[in-house]
Formats: C-alpha cells, sequence, structure tokens
C-alpha cells in the first residue's frame, strides 16, 4: 500500500485510521491496530455491546467511533463496485499483477468516460 507524503523523505506506509464494517468488530482487531498506532473507524455489533452492557462495570469503557469518518467508507465501496462490473477486473483473469494493474487502470479510464462523477 502507497500513501502520498506530505513533504520531503521516504513515503508513508501505515495509515492514520481503517475504515471497516461490523464484520471486522472484534477485540482481536481493534488491539492489533491500536498496537500499530492506527485509528478504528469500525462500529460495534449489536450482540458486543449488549454483553458489555451485561457486564456492567467490567465490561468497560466502548470504542470510539467517528460517525463522520465512517460515511468516506461508502465513497470507496461505490468504486470497488463500478471496478467490479468490468469483467476482466472482478474474475481477475490476468496472472501478473502489473497486467492486472494495467486493467484496473483501462477500467478506471473507461467509467470516468462514461460518468466523470462518482
Amino acid at each position: 500500500m502507497r500513501i502520498r507524503r506530505r513533504g520531503l523523505g521516504r513515503p508513508r506506509r501505515r495509515p492514520i485510521r481503517v475504515l471497516a464494517d461490523k464484520a471486522y468488530s472484534s477485540r482481536a482487531n481493534r488491539a492489533y491496530l491500536r498496537r500499530r498506532g492506527i485509528q478504528a473507524v469500525i462500529p460495534i455489533k449489536k450482540d458486543q455491546q449488549a454483553n458489555r452492557l451485561n457486564r456492567g462495570r467490567k465490561g468497560g469503557r466502548p470504542p470510539g467511533f467517528d460517525a463522520e469518518r465512517y460515511k468516506e467508507r461508502n465513497t470507496a465501496e461505490r468504486c470497488v463496485n463500478k471496478l467490479k462490473g468490468h469483467r476482466a477486473v472482478a474474475l481477475r483473469t490476468d496472472k501478473r499483477e502489473r497486467i492486472y494493474a494495467g486493467t484496473i487502470d483501462v477500467a478506471s479510464i473507461r467509467i470516468w468516460l462514461r460518468d466523470p462523477v462518482l
């Protein structure tokens, strides 16, 4: 993964935050991200929330959740769905990574030419 750098130096390799859906809401995933200094923007499952409330004080503090940041996830999901509308991208028939990257580039250009507003 490559993240744009700010100023001089080598590019960053670690994201600031991770946006994920409820399927990734687990203590292990949150601890993994916390150890690496990455903010987790993951909504909590209803059963996890009920379990914590049932435990009372021993349940601990609920994990933080930024609803405004979570809305950005929709943009990425729509982009992936548009790319997967192209058969070559969805099936990944290309064996080499650079060829597949070219296929994604061509699909992106076709999407941009047909529908300039995502």
